[in-house]
């Protein structure tokens, strides 16, 4: 990454990725160490790895066997450098044949939790940890030999080598997964390798995000005025909240009202965000317009197009007019505020700092003459650190907390078409479920747990002694840390009762609560 706002700190762990799955959350598990790390594909060139000056490398898992034709390789360059190096399950192979050690298909493959015996209590991975622990396991290939001056210092029941270090080298792998939590002291032999062996400091903490941040984006924009989209959402308000304090004044936010937010939310940007931050904040009422675009559709990616497009050509209104009104005053709007995340940058193959956007960028779209260049201060950072930023930086709790919310809001949570007295049902039950939720005091337990409007669907009811044909509701409250696998949350049967009790009797419309128990994949955690 480049541009003077995303600068990383200079003590900085690479997670080198060969393919895995938990590569984001090796990452995450460092940080939540206290220190920073980053992560980097597998082919960059060692050169080019050292010459970013990490304090420490991991080396992640990965699907592929190590003596496969294809497989991805290591140039054993890296591990004669003096760096410190970690490797995990495929990682930890391939250190292993890189350094020439034995790596074999026994035929005695481990998956799930599987039990360690740790060898040598002593071992600086393990000391002052049980002896007998439980890890997770996903491998077929066996390390059956460690390389010449390894000390192995844990092994299962399939697994001779499970683990070895050779601190004289400062290197050290292990075959099962610390960074899931169903090993059960995996966060400790993590933070061993951190702190004892690559000798990291624990000293990357949210507050040293802010002032990092705030002094970059200080450097950045200059005394140049900035513009931020509003979402609602704890990405682009504490974005805006990060910036305002940078920049003060010469920030100006917009607030695009469509109509499909939840009950409150609107209330909470308006009201909450400005008394919290003190932003400048512009708020254009398109609820009328969403609503006559949205008239008759009810195909879910028509729906998700029309909400885009729509919020594309109000946004831009919104930003001629600021501006329009800086030209005025003599001052000029050069910048765009983005909550972008660390995922996303991953998830895109990386890219620089700052840029000047068109109408590709994720915030909806621009017109080919209106041009900003990028401020993205949460582009180091996962949702769990945003979160903890927006608290630093005195944001009210319940935009903090805001389960994840997807742009199109509830127009696509209205299954069928989207009217105004569909959306104000929803509301309502959606409302109902998440006081609920808190009154349990679930809110943290769960990732986040839509409700669906079944809108073109009828269901038999009795209430009192009358006939009812009203609609159902669907409750989908998931459980995951990154959305891209999600389990269906199992809610205490009392919760769902006073659920399903209060929505069927304060909701007339609505005369049936289910529940959806699909995990993803196979399903998705919005229904459309």
């Amino acid at each position: 990454m480049s541009g003077p706002a995303t600068d990383a700190p200079q003590q900085t762990v690479l997670v080198v990725d060969f393919g895995a799955q938990y590569a984001q959350l090796i990452a995450r598990r460092i940080r939540e160490a206290r220190v920073y790390s980053e992560i980097v594909p597998h082919d960059v060139e060692v050169e080019e790895l050292l010459a970013r000056q990490p304090a420490a490398i991991v080396l992640s898992g990965g699907p592929a066997s190590v003596y496969a034709p294809d497989a991805p390789g290591l140039d054993p360059a890296l591990l004669t450098a003096g760096v410190p190096v970690l490797g995990i399950c495929y990682g930890f192979q391939v250190m292993a044949q890189a350094l020439g050690g034995t790596v074999e298909r026994t035929g005695l493959a481990e998956y799930g939790g599987t039990p360690l015996e740790v060898t040598d209590p002593d071992a600086t991975l393990f000391h002052g940890l049980p002896t007998a622990q439980s890890v997770w396991m996903s491998h077929a290939d066996t390390v059956t030999a460690a390389p010449d001056g390894f000390a192995v210092v844990a092994r299962t029941e399939a697994t001779p080598v499970a683990a070895f270090e050779d601190l004289g080298r400062r290197l050290a792998g292990v075959q099962f997964h610390p960074e899931v939590l169903h090993s059960q002291h995996g966060q400790p032999v993590l933070e061993h390798f951190l702190y004892e062996i690559a000798g990291c400091r624990p000293t990357w903490t949210m507050a040293n995000v802010i002032e990092e941040q705030v002094a970059a984006i200080s450097a950045q924009v200059g005394d140049k005025r900035a513009i931020c989209g509003l979402s609602g959402g704890v990405d682009s308000a504490v974005a805006a909240a990060l910036v305002q304090r940078a920049i003060g004044e010469r920030l100006t936010c917009v607030f695009v009202d469509h109509g499909l937010l939840r009950q409150g939310e609107a209330e909470q940007v308006e009201r909450d965000f400005v008394a919290a931050t003190g932003v400048e904040l512009v708020v254009v009422d398109a609820q009328e317009r969403f609503l006559a675009a949205l008239a008759g559709v009810t195909d879910p990616e028509t729906k998700r197009k029309i909400i885009g497009r729509e919020f594309i050509r109000v946004f831009e209104q919104a930003a001629r007019d600021v501006v329009a009104a800086a030209d005025e005053q003599g001052e000029t709007v050069e910048f765009l505020v983005q909550g972008t995340l660390y995922p996303d940058v991953v998830e895109s193959g990386g890219g620089s700092g700052t840029a000047t956007i068109k109408s590709h960028h994720n915030v909806g779209g621009l017109p080919d003459d209106l041009e900003f260049r990028l401020v993205e201060p949460l582009r180091r950072l996962f949702k769990d650190e945003v979160r903890r930023v927006g608290q630093q930086l005195g944001l009210p709790e319940a935009i903090v907390t805001r389960q994840p919310f997807p742009g199109p809001g509830l127009g696509i949570r209205v299954i069928g078409e989207v009217t105004r007295e569909r959306l104000d049902v929803l509301r309502v039950a959606d409302a109902i479920a998440r006081a609920e939720l808190t009154a349990a005091g679930l809110d943290r337990d769960i990732w986040q747990c839509p409700v669906v409007l079944l809108a073109d669907v009828r269901s038999v009811g009795v209430q009192g002694d009358a006939r009812t044909y009203g609609h159902p509701v669907v409750l989908r409250p998931v459980s995951s840390e990154d959305a891209m696998t999600a389990d269906w949350s199992r809610l205490p049967h009392e919760v769902l009762a006073r659920i399903s009790t209060r929505i069927t009797n304060e909701v007339t419309e609505i005369n049936r609560v289910v529940l959806d128990v699909t995990s993803k994949p196979p399903g998705t955690i919005e229904w459309e």
